[in-house]
């Protein structure tokens, strides 16, 4: 028992984890400031400030240690805390070993030594740095701390050896105090007094936001309340109402950087700007106070925002009001869940504020007005949040995990909906302890049925009840389902009567039978109006009585046309038959009078008619929706309920259109399609079949004199209208696909996709580059839409200017050295790829990069030496390549350059000077190769060579080469002067005074003579970076000979290249520059996932001996290269012998799995993209040519200098960019020493600006009776940052983090789902008016973090109607490499994430938000209701429920495609099910959630259909797909086993299988993933050519994509189904593992058993039985037609995870499986026995959804399990041994079954009673029944003949039935369990496991006989990594031999 005491596997509430305390006791690590107990908290700055003097004082640091020591037993001396008294003991044993070195080497007593060290520090750290020139803000800070503490040991040390501390320490200690607490650790902003000076506190929209919040002129402080320099408004509302000092710090900083950076784009020229704009505040007010305003407009509510006649308190009480809002908002904790219970208390704490500023007297006392709770300390917290928590956590606690109904306890969106009542005013304010709201009623019983006595005063569920139920689907889409109901109604009959021809609906017969259509939409009205009254049961005691009378006049109403149109109906008809009669009959048979019924439908018709026109005009129908007041809420309370989201949500008249459009060509495909091919052909069998007449049947008929073969009839058409009702999502699926590539097509998708196109169009990207990236005050914008599209953008304008391509290489440089860095190019890569840093200014031409130039050189001087004279033909041929044309131009402009730079006498310079000027003249005149007066280029080559060598010796830069240079120099003029220029001489050489400069020496005796080429700039000092950059490029253009085709080699590279490149030409938003930008924060929320692989876990082999290391290098061989050589090793061995580089090794691994150092790098890019584009934007001139690179290396400066460029840059992007990353575990993480923690603080080492977002638990005393005791646990929300760096070089790099906010909670912060709360708590930490949702599976890209600035531009585009509030991004997913699965699984998500959601956003209008990259709107969702949803279970999909709460409450989500981020998927058969089964859980979680309800409602028809059939209807059509198969198999069992099918089939007018033939196909074609795959091939098609998308497919298909598909169809099914009819959902933990490793049979088992097997076999049994019993009559290729797509899908289920499972073939794995696997079978169960170790515990825990289910559940599962006893009934009538039909023929095959279960009783009750003590009866009873059963069986087959057909029969018969028991048992489980009968049903069930197990097993075991088929499945499996040269023999099988030849060495 004790093993299992603490139930779920949630930490409890209450207390904490022993790791979370314990550390690693006793080591030395124990005394890391770090791993303190959390009651202890306070001594961990005094074990920092002891580990930080130990190296220069080891007494003061053991004193410090000391003195820690005391404090811990002070504060905890019972040890009552968690690991307090292992910490204590260990403590003490430190200290013990201390004391005795520290005392040898102690000159002084200790308060001495104490008091020296103090003065000391304070000289050398304190004085030292107050009196340098720039006080270093961040050691100042240190050392003050540092310094605090140390006063703190000297007083203790002091008090124990009784000596007064000095007079002027005291002093000295006061200063030290007062700057402690003023130099606390800030976010972003300092705000202290002594920190104006920073860079980020000098702008002037910073210090306009400061002053104005200082602006606290005429605030009533409390009297003697002792006011500090600075306090602002802020600290006026903390005074007042009580909130925590951080809460006011953190929300302090949040309002000056909303207003600075709003501010900062009401003026985008940056002037002196020292007030604050009205505008800005204005436009912060309005979106903040946005809902607020329309709840107080809803309820009919003056809302509380007063402000004052005076206009210059104004804008102060504006502040005042959204500081007060802020500050709520950042306490509330939960409560930001509901975001108007946090309107309702602001607008009552809002009327307080105002009271007060108006010196409002209270009624009550006479005294002004003061806020209700107070404004003690914390008072918020305690008096307001908490109340409202706990009713939060109790309902919480009642969900038990979400195993209670729904509808049993109240979620966040319950409990927020309360206050869209009225009522919630009766709460009152103060509010009301003894409230309904907060009275939660006593824990719900399991089952469903409701106590009255226990409800008290419970409220209930608000407006909505989730109920496990399929009618949800009905109830939430029922205008899509009538409209389906009654096209098919009308199409049967038109079908039916006349001649089939839609002509005959206007026959007046035809159409009067079609007019009885209306009788059925008021049938489902009815429907409808009872489904919601039954749902909303459960709510009634919170509905307000207009809403209850809407729900009952709806029935009645329902219920009276449901009478008046068939009267009416009845009257219209001429001679009316059967059903006309009788209601004529009961009416009265008076005339009949067709007018009547048209009147009646008229009537009936007429609120649609109302609503079709409000549809045509959705600006009426908006303003109607919104409206608040009475008369329009009335007349609108018909049509829809009052609610406060959902209103007026309708588009504008365009995209009206377009998604109209859309639908309309879309249904009428779909319904000729259906009436041609699947209604009309089946009318005239059916007619046929109802007119034949059976009296033979093969079984006992029941109905044998039945009229018309009803059931026949069923058994045909049943699976026909399933395809009906399913098929529209294939129409769908074709549509989007086509309407999606032609949107891609316009939006410029894939117009580079491949390098050559890349070359062809670069000369046009530093235009489109500059157009779109580049802020500048354009006089037009470039054209938008259509006409863009058409005319190409960006035609042949090459760049002119120099500023535009010095901007376009930097940004091109940042992205090729990013590339070097994630080591997906070399260095040659590197070299090809970068444009000059540092512009040359001599040269008048761009120099692209290399790799467009590279062997260009060479051909073109071979190309002039071979030209013979030609000159206009050389011309031509150089122009027909305009890059070879660039390469010559910028070769001789360098070399002039060169020569000149080099070249410093004036006798040089001036026959340089000539040379030149005669090669110009010839290039002018275009006579360069002119026989007669031209160059003679045939020695062109000879020169180039001693061109190159010159080159050599400038890149060595040697002095010793200067005679060598003079010498290359006089060879290159020889060759000029001789060779080259032959037909002209050179005047100015002939004028030298020296003119045999060729002869020899003559030795210095003659004084005339002088050296030539004496005087050179050689070797060169100034600019060398820039002289060398030049001089190098110049080297790779004249020798590289090799064409750079291939230029980056990298799949990858050159994927993010063309995207990039691609994404220039595509419309987006102008960018603005980086100070007027949006400001955005990224989130990412974590909780224990690898953060870095540990060197462990990356060495570590795998069963196989395949380590990840290993697997990585195999996957991305040419990255594995490059990191060696970015890193300077051969080899890894090499590279092993450094253990410093192992390191670097960990971060090249982690960079290529799915890590939070993946995630976290690529954010940062945001950051280095913004510093660059900030330095673009400031710049002037000379710097932006000297460059970035220049600019950004000079780090000292940067440190020391606030006005630096540099500086300037940070600060501006500090205001624009944050990161938060919620480890919601870090500080237990911590305090257990826990790796992971360790990394989290390396980034944020790594990435200074990173902050870090964790929930702290901590232990805290209470003074009882004077023993401390621990006895209470606060919640703390927690922001770090790792210690800032220092401008000193000399200080150690501190590894450690800072504390900058600690907001206390009102309890533990996961109350409902985890990861929305976790994202919850740490939201209040972000910035700016944008917010990225990142997961810990995404990444991103350098080159795509410049256009982030365009992006957030389109929060100011208006889409539609609206402006958007969630911008939608595409993602790229990474992991496609890994295999096969993977690859199909990142095909799968990329065409949703491209085409798919791109048709959502437009013209559909129904993106929602489905996770990762969006961008949300921040200020909109923080006001309602935050990023995502968190009601436990419900809300399992957290991230789409965003997107409805988004669109219901008004919002626009956009789809955009010019920028996107990477993401990973799981990788392996049993993750991508994982992910499914948590997808299908979700989704029925959906189809039952109010949001879905509410959608389905308010959008219009065709929005409403796009809605469905892109979100849950997609489940639902998956799930009618399996169940078409079944009920045409169960319908053919019941033709074949009742000998109908036999009879029928000698009537030829019966058979007809086309229509038949064309449902399945069209189910199977849903089936095996075509679905999938037909947006998935347009997309590739887009965007990498159609031939690459059709070689992908076929590809796909020999990879078996099919049966994966088809498997997956299963998982979806069997999810979805079971959440509907049970509930149950849970979270699944996928991992993001690699996955090369084998899966056990047994595991396998476990998963998919229920999932995949068990139907798997059942269909199994069905086909089997359809084919032996129908096989006599039946030709078989019609049976192979109609069944194929069904063997294939049994195939999939029953094989796929075998199939693909790594070595799932290979023989030793399968003996090992199945020993692992009869050990799982046969061990017991019990408490605390996992489901991996016994299969007891797992069958157990397989049940665990039917306990919740409740009764109607359970019932529904009953009935399901009937079907099961068809068999028997049918088979045992075709037993040889049988020939009566009667009944009694059925029963008897029943006493069958009961004497083997007798048997296996009796069995199991001996094993028990008489297997320990009468061990040989229990053996002679074994061996007798086994006889008995043999006898028997030879009995049976020598009397009656009975056949193996028989046997097999028998098998078939009884197996489902003893399968139907069991389920039946298992449904009754709670009534069976105490009963003593549930351990025989468990035997049942075991034997049945074992028998699966068996048939699933044999055909496995048998293939892996043979080795080929291992290696097929291998290759299958690994193709993608096979094409990259992964030999997955090396895999498999070297790794393990490497490992022995490893293991035998040692």
């Amino acid at each position: 028992m004790a093993s299992n005491r603490r139930g779920s596997n949630q930490p409890p509430g209450g207390r904490l984890l022993r790791t979370q305390t314990a550390g690693n006791l006793g080591a030395e690590s124990m005394m890391d400031s770090e791993v303190v107990p959390s009651s202890l908290v306070t001594i961990a700055p005094i074990l920092r400030v002891a580990n930080e003097v130990e190296p220069s004082n080891p007494r003061v640091a053991y004193l410090c240690r000391f003195y820690a020591f005391e404090k811990a037993h002070r504060l905890d001396p019972t040890s009552s805390g968690r690991g307090v008294r292992q910490f204590k003991t260990a403590l003490l044993q430190r200290l013990e070993r201390e004391d005795q070195t520290t005392l040898a080497g102690r000159t002084k007593s200790d308060a001495r030594e104490m008091q020296s060290f103090y003065r000391h520090y304070y000289g050398k750290y304190i004085q030292a740095l107050q009196n340098a020139d720039k006080a270093d803000r961040t050691r100042l800070t240190k050392a003050y701390q540092t310094a605090a503490v140390l006063f703190e040991v000297l007083k203790a040390v002091n008090l124990h050896e009784a000596v007064e501390v000095a007079d002027e320490d005291v002093e000295v200690h006061k200063k030290v105090a007062e700057k402690t607490e003023m130099y606390a650790p800030y976010n972003i902003l300092p705000l202290d007094p002594d920190s104006s000076n920073q860079a980020v506190m000098r702008y002037p929209e910073i210090q306009a936001s400061v002053s104005a919040l200082r602006n606290t002129r005429g605030l009533p402080w409390p009297k003697g309340y002792n006011r500090k320099v600075d306090e602002d408004i802020l600290d006026w509302l903390q005074h007042m109402f009580g909130f925590q000092k951080d809460n006011v710090s953190n929300q302090r900083e949040h309002l000056i950087l909303l207003l600075a950076n709003v501010h900062i784009r009401q003026f985008p020229k940056p002037g002196e700007q020292p007030k604050l704009d009205n505008d800005a505040v204005d436009e912060v007010m309005n979106k903040m106070f946005r809902n607020y305003q329309k709840w107080c407009e809803y309820l009919g509510r003056k809302h509380s925002l007063w402000f004052p006649n005076i206009q210059k308190e104004v804008q102060q009480r504006k502040l005042l009001y959204m500081g007060l809002y802020l500050l709520i908002w950042g306490e509330a904790a939960n409560l930001r869940f509901m975001p108007e219970c946090l309107c309702y208390i602001y607008h009552h704490m809002a009327f307080e504020l105002y009271g007060m500023l108006a010196g409002s007297v209270s009624s009550v006392t006479g005294e002004n007005v003061k806020p209700a709770y107070g404004g003690e300390k914390e008072a918020f917290l305690k008096k307001v949040v908490t109340p409202i928590y706990d009713t939060i956590a109790k309902e919480a606690e009642k969900s038990r995990g979400g195993k209670t109904k729904h509808s049993q306890w109240r979620n966040y969106d319950d409990l927020n909906e309360y206050f869209w009542s009225v009522d919630c005013f009766r709460l009152g304010w103060p509010m009301r302890a003894d409230a309904d709201f907060f009275h939660v009623s006593q824990e719900a019983s399991d089952n469903d049925i409701e106590k009255p006595a226990s409800r008290g005063r419970w409220i209930g569920k608000i407006n909505f009840v989730e109920i496990d139920s399929y009618w949800h689907i009905f109830r939430s889409f029922d205008r899509m389902w009538s409209f389906f109901i009654l096209c098919l109604q009308a199409m049967i009959i038109i079908a039916w009567n006349g001649s089939g021809n839609l002509s005959s609906i206007f026959d007046a017969k035809v159409f009067k039978r079609v007019l009885s259509i209306f009788i059925t939409a008021a049938i489902l009205k009815l429907a409808q109006a009872v489904i919601d009254l039954v749902m909303m049961w459960k709510a009634r005691f919170s509905m307000s009585f207009h809403v209850k009378l809407r729900y009952i006049l709806k029935v009645v109403s329902a219920a009276v046309w449901v009478i008046v149109l068939p009267v009416t109906y009845s009257y219209s008809l001429d001679n009316p038959s059967g059903f006309g009669e009788t209601m004529k009959s009961w009416f009265g048979s008076g005339a009949s009078s067709p007018s009547l019924f048209v009147l009646a439908i008229v009537i009936y018709l007429s609120p649609n008619m109302l609503s079709a026109l409000l549809f045509l005009l959705p600006f009426v129908r908006r303003y109607l929706e919104r409206s608040d007041y009475r008369l329009v809420r009335f007349i609108m309370w018909w049509s829809q309920l009052p609610l406060y989201v959902g209103r007026g949500m309708h588009e504008d008249p365009l995209s009206l259109i377009k998604y109209t459009f859309f639908w309309v060509i879309l249904i009428v495909a779909k319904l000729a399609f259906s009436y041609y091919l699947e209604i009309k052909p089946l009318v005239g069998p059916t007619k046929a079949i109802m007119r034949v007449h059976i009296n033979r049947y093969q079984w006992h008929e029941f109905f044998p004199q039945a009229k018309n073969n009803l059931g026949v009839v069923l058994a045909l058409w049943a699976p026909i209208i399933l395809v009906y009702f399913m098929d529209t999502q294939i129409w769908y699926a074709i549509f989007s696909t086509i309407f999606g590539g032609f949107y891609g097509a316009f939006r410029r998708l894939g117009e580079i996709r491949t390098l050559e196109m890349l070359r062809s169009r670069f000369e046009q990207l530093p235009v489109a580059f500059n157009d779109c990236l580049i802020p500048e005050v354009r006089s037009e914008r470039t054209k938008k839409g259509l006409k863009a599209t058409l005319s190409s953008r960006f035609t042949n304008k090459a760049t002119s200017k120099k500023e535009d391509a010095a901007r376009f290489a930097q940004t091109w440089n940042k992205i090729i050295t990013s590339f070097r860095e994630e080591d997906i190019i070399n260095n040659r890569e590197m070299d090809l790829l970068l444009m000059p840093y540092r512009a040359d200014m001599q040269l008048d031409l761009i120099q692209w990069p290399p790799f467009l130039l590279a062997s260009k050189l060479p051909i073109a001087l071979d190309m002039a030496k071979d030209s013979n004279g030609r000159d206009s033909e050389l011309q031509k041929r150089l122009n027909s390549d305009t890059y070879m044309v660039y390469a010559v131009r910028e070769c001789y402009a360098s070399c002039r350059n060169i020569m000149n730079d080099l070249v410093m006498g004036d006798r040089e310079k001036a026959v340089l000077k000539e040379i030149f000027e005669i090669v110009d003249k010839h290039i002018d005149e275009g006579s360069v190769l002119s026989p007669t007066t031209g160059l003679d280029m045939s020695e062109l080559p000879s020169l180039t060579v001693q061109f190159v060598k010159l080159i050599e010796y400038l890149i060595k830069n040697d002095k010793d080469d200067k005679d060598e240079v003079v010498i290359v120099l006089l060879n290159m003029l020889e060759v000029v002067t001789r060779d080259i220029i032959v037909n002209e001489s050179i005047s100015s050489l002939m004028e030298s005074t020296h003119g045999g400069a060729y002869g020899n020496d003559e030795g210095p005796q003659d004084k005339h003579y002088q050296k030539f080429f004496a005087a050179l700039n050689f070797p060169v000092t100034q600019n060398a970076e820039a002289w060398k950059e030049k001089i190098t490029r110049l080297h790779l253009l004249l020798t590289e000979k090799e064409s750079a085709m291939d230029v980056p080699s990298n799949i990858e590279a050159r994927r993010r290249i063309s995207f990039f490149s691609n994404s220039l030409f595509m419309d987006m938003p102008a960018a603005p520059k980086v100070r007027n930008m949006i400001s955005f924060s990224v989130l990412t929320p974590y909780f224990n996932e690898d953060v870095l692989f540990s060197m462990d876990a990356l060495e570590k082999p795998n069963e196989d001996g395949v380590s990840i290391l290993f697997y990585l290098q195999k996957i991305f061989p040419d990255e594995w290269d490059n990191f060696l050589e970015r890193v300077g090793y051969k080899n890894e061995d090499e590279l092993k012998d450094h253990p410093d580089m192992a390191d670097h090794l960990r971060h090249w691994a982690s960079y290529r799995g799915q890590t939070l150092t993946k995630t976290v790098r690529g954010m940062m890019y945001y950051r280095q993209a913004l510093e660059l584009q900030a330095f673009l934007d400031m710049a002037k001139d000379d710097e932006l040519m000297k460059g970035y690179k220049a600019a950004s290396s000079n780090t000292e400066e940067y440190l020391s200098n606030e006005r630096s460029l540099m500086t300037q840059c940070q600060a501006v992007v500090d205001m624009k960019f944050s990161y938060v990353v919620s480890c919601q575990q870090y500080g237990i993480q911590k305090r257990a020493a826990d790796s992971r923690a360790h990394d989290i603080l390396r980034l944020m080492t790594t990435y200074p600006s990173l902050r870090v977002a964790y929930i702290d638990v901590v232990e805290e005393t209470s003074d009882e009776k004077l023993k401390k005791v621990v006895d209470k646990v606060s919640y703390y929300s927690v922001l770090v940052k790792a210690v800032p760096k220092s401008g000193d070089s000399s200080d150690l790099v501190q590894n450690q983090d800072q504390v900058i906010y600690r907001i206390k909670l009102p309890g533990p912060a996961i109350l409902g789902e985890g990861k929305p709360e976790n994202q919850n708590h740490a939201i209040i930490f972000t910035r700016g008016e944008g917010l990225q949702t990142i997961d810990m599976n995404q990444d991103n890209y350098m080159e795509e973090a410049f256009k982030m600035r365009n992006l957030l531009q389109e929060f100011l585009v208006t889409h539609g109607v609206r402006t958007p509030t969630i911008l939608g991004l595409r993602e790229h997913i990474f992991t496609g490499s890994v295999s096969s699965l993977a690859w199909f699984m990142s095909n799968q998500e990329t065409s949703f994430v491209t085409i798919g959601q791109r048709l959502l956003a437009n013209p559909l209008k129904v993106r929602f938000h489905y996770g990762h990259p969006d961008v949300f709107e921040r200020l909109f969702h923080l006001t309602r209701g935050g990023v995502s949803k968190a009601s436990r279970i419900v809300n399992l999909s957290e991230d789409i429920f965003a997107g409805f709460n988004s669109t219901l409450r008004g919002g626009n989500v956009t789809h955009h495609e010019y920028i996107q981020v990477g993401k990973g998927r799981d990788v392996g058969l049993n993750q991508i099910s994982l992910f499914e089964a948590k997808i299908a859980n979700g989704n029925g979680e959906q189809t039952m959630s109010r949001d879905i309800y509410r959608l389905g409602h308010r959008f219009d028809f065709f929005r409403m259909l796009s809605c469905y059939f892109t979100t849950v209807g997609f489940y639902f059509n998956t799930l009618l797909t399996v169940l078409i198969v079944y009920v045409f198999l169960y319908g053919r069992l019941y033709l074949v086993l009742s000998g109908l099918e036999r009879e029928l089939t000698t009537n030829r007018a019966v058979i007809n299988d086309k229509p038949l033939q064309v449902a399945l196909a069209s189910q199977s074609f849903f089936q095996i993933g075509f679905l999938m795959a037909l947006p998935m091939m347009m997309e590739i098609g887009l965007e990498r050519g159609f031939h690459k998308a059709f070689t992908d497919f076929v590809l796909m298909q020999l990879q078996l994509a099919s049966v994966f598909f088809t498997f997956s169809l299963g998982t979806k099914t069997h999810y979805y189904g079971r959440t509907l009819l049970h509930g149950g959902a849970q979270y699944r933990p996928t991992g993001r593992g690699f996955v090369v490793f084998h899966a056990k049979f047994a595991e396998n088992y476990r998963l998919y058993s229920r999932s995949h097997f068990v139907k798997g076999l059942e269909l199994l049994i069905l086909l089997v039985v359809y084919e032996v019993f129908g096989q006599s009559y039946r030709g078989s290729i019609a049976y192979i037609l109609i069944t194929v797509s069904m063997w294939f899908m049994v195939g999939s289920w029953l094989f796929a995870p075998f199939l693909f499972n790594p070595s799932g073939f290979e023989w030793q794995k399968i003996v090992d499986d199945w020993t692992d696997w009869s050990k799982w079978i046969s061990n017991r169960g019990g408490i605390g026995v996992s489901v991996d170790k016994s299969w007891e515990s797992w069958w157990e825990k397989e049940q665990e959804h039917l306990i919740s289910s409740g009764v109607r559940g359970r019932i529904t599962e009953i009935v399901l399990a009937l079907r099961f006893f068809i068999y028997q009934f049918g088979l045992v009538y075709h037993l040889s041994l049988t020939e009566s039909k009667s009944f009694l023929v059925y029963g008897i095959s029943w006493l069958v079954i009961i004497g083997a279960l007798v048997v296996m009783k009796s069995m199991s009750y001996w094993r028990k009673t008489l297997s320990a003590d009468y061990q040989l009866l229990f053996r002679l009873i074994n061996g007798f029944i086994v006889v008995a059963f043999a006898s028997t069986l030879i009995i049976l087959i020598a009397l009656p003949h009975m056949t193996l057909k028989d046997i097999i029969i028998c098998i078939l018969a009884f197996l489902p039935t003893g399968w139907g028991l069991l389920l039946i048992a298992q449904a009754l489980k709670p009534v069976l369990r105490h009963s003593g009968m549930w351990s025989s049903i468990r035997s049942l069930a075991q034997y049945y496991e074992i028998i699966m197990g068996l048939l699933l097993f044999t055909p496995v075991a048998f293939l892996a006989w043979f080795p080929f088929v291992s290696e097929f499945q291998t290759r299958m499996l690994f193709n993608q990594a096979f094409s990259r040269g992964l030999q997955i023999s090396r895999i498999l099988g070297g790794g393990q031999k490497k490992d022995k030849s490893s293991n035998s060495k040692e």
